[in-house]
């Protein structure tokens, strides 16, 4: 049997063990694995684009589990009564190639692209960076927050989004748990003495969410919202003054920031900086910047510390998805055409 956290499950052990505390735990998994890169088959994600979105296959492997994640984005879904993002994700065993695990990827995402977040940030932000700028506050906001938190200690919040409903509910899901929140009535207000900046919208376009003239010295941007070709958030000219830390470049040139400058740009791989092959922030006057666009391996590895931290527990199901003949060879033999269905 295929073991299945759905979303009553997963919602379930994020209620069990606290988000901030998964999150923490997810950062060493993911950089556990970064730190192995080498190991991990890689390619760009297979994408189907339309107008409205876009639905995208992540596969990788490290020759013992292959994974994949179905995602896909769709900006106007809100306005629809539909979640932006929607996901699920497999893994599997090479040896057998029996899927061994099937899990609900929402807030999965979620989750990950937070811990992502702050493990780049924990090798590229000044030590001393206190003050978190959200521009964008919708569904990535507040596990932006507590990945922060947890793993920077970072506790004071400058929130702006464009639609003050959106900051509202951040104000209301996260002050409870002991935030400091300033409603930022601008992008300049929000960044005004924070330390780091996490963009995050979700409107499919080349947009200047934040212009160069509003990262001050020594920031760290944390740009997550540009994903797919045509969707951008930064003034370019942000990226020719920073160094510039990427996941995987070549999915990042064609889904990143770094679309908007030619394919020689230079940047720096993050799994380079994690295992010290190269340097990530230099000074503390240095901007940095982490084109995030979301990675196969980083869904690796939330599937992996979901399913560790789930199994032989009630909130882990069985699902039976594969067909098991008593002769492998005769799978005809589980259609039994001579006792027809009644």
């Amino acid at each position: 049997m295929t073991q299945l956290l759905d979303v009553a499950g997963m919602t379930a052990w994020l209620r069990r063990d606290g988000v901030e505390r998964i999150l923490v735990r997810m950062t060493e998994y993911l950089e556990a694995d970064y730190r192995r890169w080498d190991e991990f088959e890689k390619t760009p994600r297979v994408a189907s684009h339309t107008p409205l979105g876009v639905i995208e296959l992540m596969p990788t492997s490290d020759g013992r589990l292959y994974s994949f994640k179905y995602v896909n984005g769709h900006p106007s879904n809100p306005a629809r009564g539909f979640q932006t993002v929607t996901a699920f994700g497999v893994l599997a065993d090479v040896d057998n190639g029996y899927p061994v695990f099937l899990a609900e990827m929402t807030l999965l995402t979620a989750l990950r692209t937070a811990a992502t977040s702050a493990m780049a940030a924990r090798a590229l932000a000044r030590k001393d960076s206190a003050v978190l700028a959200l521009l964008g506050a919708g569904s990535q906001s507040e596990f932006q927050a507590l990945a922060f938190r947890g793993i920077l200690g970072v506790e004071e919040l400058r929130v702006f989004d464009i639609d003050p409903g959106a900051v509202a509910k951040v104000r209301r899901n996260l002050a409870p748990l002991g935030f400091r929140i300033h409603e930022a009535i601008s992008v300049d207000d929000a960044v005004a003495g924070a330390d780091i900046i996490t963009t995050c919208t979700a409107d499919k376009a080349r947009n200047t969410i934040l212009r160069d003239d509003q990262v001050a010295p020594g920031v760290h941007v944390n740009a997550i919202g540009g994903d797919c070709p045509g969707k951008t958030e930064l003034d370019p000219t942000i990226l020719d003054r920073a160094a510039v830390v990427v996941e995987f470049a070549p999915q990042t040139r064609i889904e990143g920031e770094i679309q908007q400058r030619p394919e020689d740009f230079p940047v720096t791989e993050l799994w380079e900086v994690l295992t010290g092959a190269a340097p990530g922030r230099t000074d503390d006057q240095q901007v940095t910047v982490f084109d995030s666009v979301g990675f196969a391996i980083s869904d690796f590895s939330a599937l992996r510390c979901a399913r560790d931290a789930t199994a032989g527990t009630a909130l882990e199901a069985e699902v039976d998805l594969i067909a098991r003949p008593d002769d492998p060879r005769d799978l005809f033999s589980l259609v039994d055409v001579l006792s027809p269905v009644q």
